[in-house]
């Protein structure tokens, strides 16, 4: 059994990739239905955000072997060839792709490093795979996992404090370029939970003179009715010929244009009009990293909070095999002593009055002895691992095993 993530994120790959790889909630519903009919004693989960695109598998599959069947996956799925994305792509497996999930839920890994949306993206990925039940004991457990550790995270440490979102930082980028942000005209492209965020701090910031795009027009009507006003297109909304044509005949004055979307809306040549300020995702980065710089001591703390609970789960999950034998363990020492009563109750014995009260002095010594055995099994499986554990647990299963078939308890000689 083995946990494996394979993605890309605003690291490893720039807007324009991370936007042909993208899933929106149908798609991604879509997705996992063909993934486990894939693999259907599998468990998967799919987070797609503006900023990363992975794929969560637990199953017994070999992990070279099941990469090689998710890139291809993607690829279809996407109508690419895998060449156009292999490179960007990164792989983790067991431990290492625990601890990646908790980083990603902590906002540990997000472009803003300690943006909390991510925990509602990952918990909204979460609920879509659950809703068509692609995960599975491990993946559940591991989920659930992440969502307490980045509660841990963010109630720990300072690290959600100030402007950490997305949003934020377009604003804080609005701020810089605008002496009297309550006097720019902004242009939002994104209806989506991050363009919306963005509306709001605008708001919060005085600004009034806002436009929302959007290339679904359902969801810009939605977001125009408790807003401004909205369109919509199947392509860039706008070309740098297209958009020339429009600035031409408004007053003189700089334009911040915030393209939230992925796929991305704006043509990245509007960038070369004149006083237009055009900021993708991609270009959120460097206020991003400043964040990063004025949170380095809170994210040495998360990450610390991460391994610990990273390190938890993975002693359950290496022991998670154990407990079955140890379940089989606790029938085979009671039926070694329902059958040593039935040898001693006999004859004259077998209506006795001290019958129960026996039974019971049998049961209790019986799991104090269980007891003994099963702190011994814990002590190995912390110093040894829980593979020797589970030798362990198995040997002593054989041996009772034995015993309990053995007539009057005696081990037969050899």
């Amino acid at each position: 059994m083995s946990i494996v993530i394979l993605g890309l994120n605003h690291k490893s790959a720039p807007v324009e990739i991370r936007e042909r790889l993208a899933f929106d909630p149908s798609e991604a519903t879509a997705a996992l239905g063909r993934l486990k009919e894939m693999d259907r004693a599998a468990e998967f989960v799919l987070l797609s955000t503006c900023n990363r695109v992975e794929l969560y598998y637990a199953g017994d599959q070999d992990s070279a072997h099941i990469a090689s069947r998710l890139v291809a996956f993607l690829a279809d799925f996407h109508h690419l060839e895998p060449e156009q994305f292999k490179s960007c792509l990164y792989f983790h497996e067991n431990e290492e792709a625990v601890r990646h999930l908790l980083r990603v839920a902590a906002g540990l890994d997000s472009m803003v490093v300690g943006e909390a949306q991510i925990l509602g993206q990952v918990k909204e990925s979460y609920r879509l795979a659950c809703a068509v039940k692609s995960p599975g004991k491990i993946l559940n457990r591991l989920f659930h996992c992440a969502f307490f550790t980045a509660k841990s995270v963010y109630t720990g440490t300072a690290i959600s404090n100030g402007r950490v979102s997305v949003a934020g930082v377009a604003v804080e980028l609005a701020l810089q370029l605008f002496a009297d942000i309550a006097r720019a005209k902004v242009v939002v492209i994104g209806a989506g939970e991050t363009g919306e965020l963005v509306v709001q701090h605008l708001r919060k910031t005085g600004c009034t003179d806002i436009t929302v795009v959007n290339r679904s027009y359902d969801r810009g009507a939605e977001l125009a009715k408790r807003f401004w006003i909205s369109v919509a297109a199947p392509d860039y909304l706008y070309t740098r010929e297209s958009f020339e044509r429009k600035i031409n005949r408004r007053r003189k004055g700089a334009l911040l244009v915030i393209d939230v979307g992925v796929p991305r809306n704006f043509d990245p040549a509007i960038n070369k009009v004149g006083e237009v300020y055009l900021y993708s995702m991609d270009e959120l980065k460097e206020v991003a990293d400043q964040n990063l710089k004025a949170r380095q001591e809170d994210v040495t703390s998360g990450l610390e909070i991460v391994y610990a609970q990273a390190a938890e789960f993975m002693d359950w999950y290496r022991a998670k095999d154990v407990g079955p034998l140890i379940g089989r363990m606790k029938d085979e020492f009671q039926q070694i002593s329902r059958l040593e009563l039935e040898r001693f109750l006999v004859g004259a014995r077998q209506n006795a009055s001290c019958r129960v009260p026996l039974e019971d002095m049998v049961n209790r010594v019986v799991n104090k002895l269980l007891h003994c055995v099963i702190q011994n099994v814990n002590t190995v499986a912390k110093e040894a691992g829980p593979a020797e554990a589970a030798k362990l647990v198995d040997t002593i299963l054989r041996q009772a095993h034995e015993i309990s078939c053995t007539k009057d308890g005696e081990q037969t000689q050899g």
